[in-house]
């Protein structure tokens, strides 16, 4: 059976998707639904290195305006009497006036490494700056639950590839970027003829399998994204529509307790009050629906929102009107369920550099041991190796 280049790429990127968590796929077809009282984390990653000095400002912090004399935020929106918050994320204000929203300043590791790749390789590993690892801390979630578990805990990523967060060493997230494109691929003529289609080479045998696991399940994921419609209005950009997918498929009984999107890229070399403006306008719509979304379904308590960047900007701006990688930023968590709300630690210390650079405080794995085992009630030692305690926003 000859297979022509262009249908090899179409089967390849529908069979990645399919072993990127073949349990994700058994489990589609088990009657037993999402607890209605687990929680449920979504993580939001901004792409590229986002500039926290301009996302929660020092607004008294007579250092941030020298150092930035055009880059400055001089219209902030007023959090606290030294804290001011970007007028493009005015819907946060609102969170954090409801006792909705948490902010963690000062985020970061040891010895921090300022290449992108390496770094996002850090943050979603959870590793050491000096440590190489191979699976990510929600993968390693993921297996450590599936021990316990009757089921695999289940973790879905809306992008069209799986990122290393997710990846664990028996079990993996499943990526898609839109159930209905994904739904269409599998109903393909062409597609359905493989399911009798046999091969005697293992490998592709293998690959015939798993393609046709993700065909049997495709229209599955398809009726349960459309299973409860929305009356809630989402914004036309990307980022809404991730959130739109993610809420009407918490809202069906799809069992899946990660939800995992992205953003970007935030990496303002150049003109970067313009870029960021853009994304965090794209933000806060997109999150403002979502929110509205789940309140009127009565989820909110059993959410929790949180953002991440691979690093923060250096505090002077450059020649260009953007910053340059930097170091320790923060990170922002929404529920209906917080146990501390507002802004959590001291903003940064602007006096006390390292080269230019902010000097983080507290270490993101503290920060992931503290969702895994107060929110999503896991093992965090098992998962992290973190025994250095944890925090209790949540």
């Amino acid at each position: 059976m000859l297979i022509k280049r262009r249908e090899f790429l179409k089967i390849s990127s529908l069979a990645t998707a399919s072993m990127l968590m073949p349990n994700f796929l058994k489990a589609m077809t088990l009657d037993q639904a999402l607890n209605p009282n687990q929680n449920i984390l979504i993580v939001l990653q901004f792409t590229g290195g986002n500039d926290g000095l301009n996302t929660i400002i020092p607004a008294k912090n007579d250092i941030y305006f020298r150092e930035r004399k055009t880059l400055a935020i001089q219209d902030s929106i007023p959090l606290t009497d030294e804290a001011g918050i970007n007028p493009s994320l005015s819907y946060f204000k609102e969170l954090f006036d409801n006792g909705e929203l948490s902010v963690m300043n000062n985020v970061g590791y040891p010895n921090p490494d300022k290449s992108h790749f390496r770094s996002m390789d850090i943050w979603q590993s959870a590793s050491r700056s000096d440590q190489f690892l191979e699976t990510g801390w929600l993968g390693r979630f993921l297996d450590e639950e599936c021990y316990r578990c009757d089921h695999p805990t289940q973790a879905l990523e809306v992008d069209d590839m799986l990122s290393l967060a997710l990846k664990g060493e028996n079990n993996k997230a499943f990526a898609f970027k839109d159930p209905t494109r994904l739904y269409q691929t599998s109903q393909e003529k062409y597609f359905r003829s493989l399911y009798d289609h046999h091969h005697d080479d293992e490998t592709v045998s293998y690959l015939y399998q798993t393609l046709g696991s993700t065909i049997n399940n495709a229209d599955y994921i398809f009726e349960k994204s459309k299973a409860k419609k929305t009356e809630q209005i989402y914004p036309n950009s990307q980022l809404g529509k991730d959130f739109k997918t993610v809420a009407s498929l918490i809202k069906s009984d799809i069992n899946t307790q990660v939800y995992y999107l992205s953003i970007g890229s935030f990496d303002t070399h150049v003109n970067q009050n313009d870029r960021q403006k853009k994304l965090f306008n794209d933000i806060n719509e997109a999150v403002k629906s979502f929110v509205a979304d789940m309140k009127s379904n009565g989820l909110f308590n059993n959410i929790l929102l949180m953002t991440f960047s691979e690093f923060g900007r250096r505090v002077a701006q450059n020649a260009s009107n953007g910053t340059d990688h930097g170091t320790a930023n923060q990170m922002f968590f929404i529920s209906g369920n917080l146990k501390k709300k507002g802004i959590l630690n001291a903003l940064p210390d602007l006096q006390n550099l390292n080269d230019g650079d902010l000097i983080y405080k507290e270490d993101f794995r503290k920060v992931y041991a503290t969702i895994l085992k107060n929110w999503l009630k896991a093992d965090s030692s098992k998962v992290l190796g973190w025994k250095d305690g944890i925090y209790d926003f949540v």
